[in-house]
């Protein structure tokens, strides 16, 4: 009976560690689905690896297919087989094995990954094989296995060795070999051969599917069918767990090792499962957690212990080291998380679809990792708006109103409209006076004993007030309303009615009427406004910038803030999650701000909450569940922040992949461009395509980039999430292209350069310059000839037209002359005409007097000789007298020689002077001859008679020296122009 009790308890025992053990962690980590129309290749994924840099690789049934955290690429095989195994050898050598296929992938002179096979090495009659099941490398040496035959390539040389029967399984564990022989059992390679390391007949009627490390001299290893055993040499035991069942059932196809002490196993029908050193379940991914489908053909374990599934269909990433965790109460529905709070062990979760709780591991201090399964607390249907513990119990806000939460149930305190907030009166605990806010206004809550009794309610006004804060130095409740403003409440001094109430809003100091909130941070009440935090100043009565935060925030919009137990301060601003961290100073300041992009999006908006239950546990509500952050863990996060260049692509008339992403020198990898490498490009190829990324996957969200191309750009660009870059048109030059990656944290990774060069066009090279100076030159000499040769014409015909145009201006100058001498010839014989004009009336004014004067002398004379008396006698002499005198021209003579000459060019000076014996009265004679006057007139003019003009002709003649034969006149008329101008002697 003892025995039968015995055995009936430890069942009782079993079956509930069992079910506890069985249970998943409560907090799953985030997953990441990939399907074909994000790669872009087959559906199966069969192995994979990582290589230096980060970048990972799937066996993939089209192909090679790889992702650097940003871009897919898809490399094929000659054959176009399918990919069924891959490692990376130390050189970077990227090895697959496919369907008659094995091989490497190694990247070119450009660093575009290309293919070369394998098959040349091994022996001409081994070379037909079916497809490469596992690759496996150990040090230099590399296995592959098809079921028929195992290659061993070593130092370029390929062993080939064929099994007894069948090669079921090919795995490396610690520094051995191991491979499954179906007839011999377990083999190990050694000494170049395979040696039988366990001939277990178990294992001879069984598929091994893996192989690892267990402890010193054990290996763990797994069966397709059977479950989980150790091995040692010597023996093979079953490793008992409470999944062995599940194990089975589901058959287990792939396991890895991730730490000392955690295992992943990926069966065909039931996803992924974790289990500890002890065999019991530490978490499991299914379908039902988000994974895609639950046939998991590979896993692969990257650098920062990330979790990546090969599935039936896609490829999932599980952020399995991340410090960010999603817990949804129910699974089923993933509904909204508005609350959450741990009391007495129990995690309690408020949604939009009532109150969840579980029992939290006491011994585990991340609660993530607490398995459990969320049971709905009775009573607590419809929404649940807040947690609060006050006076050691669970007080609920809750759409119908305000509930104590007692064992697993909801016991309504107040009813009727429903409860936002608990904010109790006094400071320290046990708390007698708390007020509610609620849809209508504020509410009272007294307790005493543990006992919850209803308070008067407060009847001033009627809103809805969700944000509280209690300021006991004055004895005010302050609440705010989302579209109204800030309301105070002055309470009476037993706390039990609302004395008066003032409403706040932007004529107090406040930005606006809306988005105003109010917190209690640093023991200080502070308002988040829509610009800005701001504080209460009694002496104005109004509303001011906060000392404390409005330096830290600005005008930046904050609508959440909570204080944790170490002083730091969570809070939500514009969409994104952050806490200022007075533990953790930086850049000179007491303070640091850590933003969790992440985050972003996922939290929710309106109904903001942020639970800090410790550093290690904070719970923030989201659209679906609640998010868990360890924040511990979140910091010391030792994830190598990096930065890769995918791709550079330059660009013409069509794109060509100048460089693929992959730096090597002498057969191997690098991590920096050899100089050797530095690849020149035609002028035309001048606009470039810079892709880059970072392979830290987990954190892909928070990582930005900022780039420089050198020395094109003069500083580095601003950081951005954008993973690449174009430049069009580059001049000829040298360039180098620059990246580096920071983190939320502000990390920042090493930058990675590539160097280019992008030619000249043929005229802009030096022999073009050479070529073009020497043409200058040339055309200069000729040109300096040519302008020679044309200037000396120009110079000849220049003279020639001078010539022409002297002599044409001459003629015109002649020209002018003549006209200028006809025009004075004419002035002068119009003025000699004119001359001769006055000389003439001159000459018959004298003329006419002189015979006016000798007919008066005759009349005078005639009546003397009529009339003989004395007294008339003598005065008509005396008349005779004075018409003698009259006759005396010589004053006249004088004045008419002067016109005379004037008008005939000095005539009677040059003849005087020609001919000095001539007298006056000669000259008066040649005068009168000169204007042609008859001799009567000359008469006349000299007062002889005209017998004594002849007798003066005569005598003219002779001091003349004119022959008789000779016309006086004419002569007079011929001797002007032998006479000299301007009086000068011949």
């Amino acid at each position: 009976m003892y025995h039968i009790r015995f055995i009936f308890l430890s069942g009782l025992v079993f079956f509930s560690t069992m079910t506890v053990f069985c249970q998943n962690a409560i907090g799953l980590p985030i997953i990441k689905n990939f399907g074909t129309e994000d790669f872009h290749a087959g559906t199966q994924t069969w192995e994979m690896a990582q290589d230096k840099n980060g970048v990972l690789y799937f066996a993939n049934n089209s192909g090679l297919l790889s992702y650097d955290g940003t871009y897919w690429k898809l490399f094929k095989l000659p054959n176009a087989t399918i990919i069924r195994s891959i490692v990376i050898d130390s050189k970077g050598r990227i090895i697959v094995g496919g369907q008659d296929e094995i091989g490497y992938f190694f990247p070119d002179k450009n660093g575009i990954l290309s293919y070369t096979s394998l098959k040349p090495f091994i022996p001409p009659t081994s070379r037909q094989f079916g497809d490469i099941w596992n690759i496996v490398l150990n040090d230099d040496e590399v296995f592959f296995r098809a079921t028929d035959r195992i290659f061993h390539l070593k130092n370029s040389s390929v062993d080939v060795f064929y099994p007894s029967s069948e090669w079921l399984f090919l795995e490396k564990s610690g520094n051995h070999v191991y491979a499954q022989d179906k007839s011999k059992g377990l083999m190990i390679f050694k000494n170049n051969g395979w040696d039988v390391f366990s001939a277990d007949p178990f294992i001879q009627n069984n598929i091994l599917t893996a192989v690892n490390n267990y402890t010193e001299d054990t290996l763990l290893i797994t069966t397709l069918k059977k479950g989980i055993f150790c091995l040692t040499p010597n023996s093979l035991t079953r490793k008992f767990t409470i999944l062995d069942k599940e194990l089975i059932n589901y058959q287990i196809y792939t396991a890895k090792k991730i730490n000392d002490n955690r295992f992943a196993i990926g069966t065909i029908s039931n996803g992924c499962y974790i289990i500890n050193h002890q065999g019991n379940l530490v978490q499991k991914f299914t379908k039902k957690e988000g994974i895609q489908n639950n046939t998991i053909l590979s896993l692969f374990l990257d650098r920062d212990l990330n979790l990546w599934l090969g599935l039936d269909n896609g490829l999932d990433f599980i952020a399995y080291n991340s410090s960010v965790k999603y817990i949804f109460p129910d699974k089923e529905n993933q509904t909204t998380g508005y609350t959450s709070k741990i009391f007495n062990n129990d995690f309690f979760i408020g949604t939009s679809n009532g109150l969840f709780k579980t029992k939290l591991e006491t011994a585990i201090s991340d609660y993530s990792y607490s398995k459990g399964e969320f049971t709905r607390v009775s009573n607590t249907d419809g929404q649940v708006w807040s947690l609060s513990v006050i006076n050691q119990q669970l007080l609920m806000g809750h759409n119908e109103g305000t509930f104590l939460i007692k064992d697993n149930t909801a016991v309504q305190i107040q009813s009727g409209e429903g409860s936002w907030f608990f904010q109790p009166l006094n400071q320290t605990s046990p708390f007698e006076d708390i007020v509610v806010g609620s849809y209508t206004g504020l509410k009272m809550l007294h307790s005493k004993n543990n006992a919850l009794t209803n308070g008067e309610p407060f009847q001033l006004l009627r809103e809805s007030l969700r944000f509280l804060a209690y300021d006991a130095n004055n004895n005010i409740i302050w609440a705010s309303h989302p579209y109204r403003g800030i309301f105070k409440f002055l309470l009476s001094a037993d706390k039990s009615k609302v004395l008066s109430y003032q409403l706040y809003n932007s004529k107090d100091g406040l930005p606006s009427d809306l988005g105003n909130y109010v917190f209690t941070i640093k023991n200080r009440i502070v308002f988040p406004t829509v610009k800005g935090i701001y504080e209460f100043n009694m002496g104005k009565n109004g509303f001011v910038p906060s000392p404390l935060l409005y330096s830290i925030f600005g005008e930046k919009q904050v609508v959440y803030l909570k204080e944790d137990s170490y002083g730091n301060i969570w809070f939500i601003s514009e969409g994104k999650i952050g806490v200022i961290d007075f533990e953790t100073p930086k850049n000179n300041s007491s303070f640091s701000i850590i933003y969790f992009p992440e985050l972003q999006e996922k939290i929710l908006e309106g109904f903001e909450n942020i639970y800090q239950f410790d550093k290690e546990n904070i719970f923030i509500a989201a659209k679906k569940g609640i998010i868990h952050l360890n924040y511990y863990e979140y910091k010391r996060s030792t994830s190598k922040l990096n930065v890769i260049l995918g791709q550079v692509k330059a660009i013409d008339k069509k794109d060509s992949i100048i460089f693929g992403g992959y730096f090597s020198d002498n057969y191997e990898t690098k991590q920096f461009q050899s100089s050797n490498k530095i690849i020149s490009l035609p002028h035309n190829w001048n606009s470039f395509q810079f892709q880059y990324s970072s392979t830290l996957f987990s954190q892909s969200d928070n990582i930005e980039f900022s780039y420089q191309l050198v020395p094109f750009d003069k500083t580095w660009s601003e950081w951005s999430k954008k993973t690449e870059k174009d430049y069009t048109n580059l001049p000829y030059g040298t360039y180098t292209f620059y990246v580096k990656s920071r983190n939320n944290l502000g990390n920042e990774s090493k930058s990675v350069a590539y160097t280019f060069k992008v030619l000249p066009a043929w005229y802009q090279t030096n022999y073009a310059y050479t070529t073009y100076t020497l043409i200058i030159l040339l055309l200069i000499i000729a040109t300096s000839r040519y302008l020679k040769n044309q200037f000396e014409k120009q110079q000849l015909l220049h003279m020639e037209e001078q010539s022409k145009l002297k002599y044409l201006h001459q003629l015109e100058i002649d020209k002018s002359d003549k006209e200028i001498v006809k025009l004075h010839n004419e002035k002068l014989e119009t003025e000699v005409n004119y001359k001769n004009k006055e000389l003439a009336s001159a000459t018959m004014n004298l003329l006419e007097r002189g015979k006016l004067l000798s007919k008066i002398k005759e009349e005078i004379k005639q009546l003397l000789q009529t009339h003989n008396s004395t007294s008339l006698s003598a005065e008509f002499k005396n008349i005779l007298k004075l018409l003698t005198e009259a006759e005396n021209t010589k004053d006249e003579w004088e004045q008419f020689s002067i016109h005379f000459d004037e008008v005939h060019n000095n005539f009677l000076k040059d003849l005087k002077t020609k001919v000095p014996e001539l007298s006056s009265t000669d000259l008066k004679l040649c005068a009168y001859l000169r204007m042609n006057l008859s001799s009567k007139e000359i008469a006349h003019l000299m007062n002889i008679s005209v017998k004594g003009v002849e007798i003066s002709r005569y005598r003219l003649r002779k001091k003349l020296q004119i022959p008789t034969e000779v016309n006086l006149y004419d002569y007079l008329m011929e001797i002007k122009n032998d006479l000299p101008e301007n009086g000068n002697t011949i």
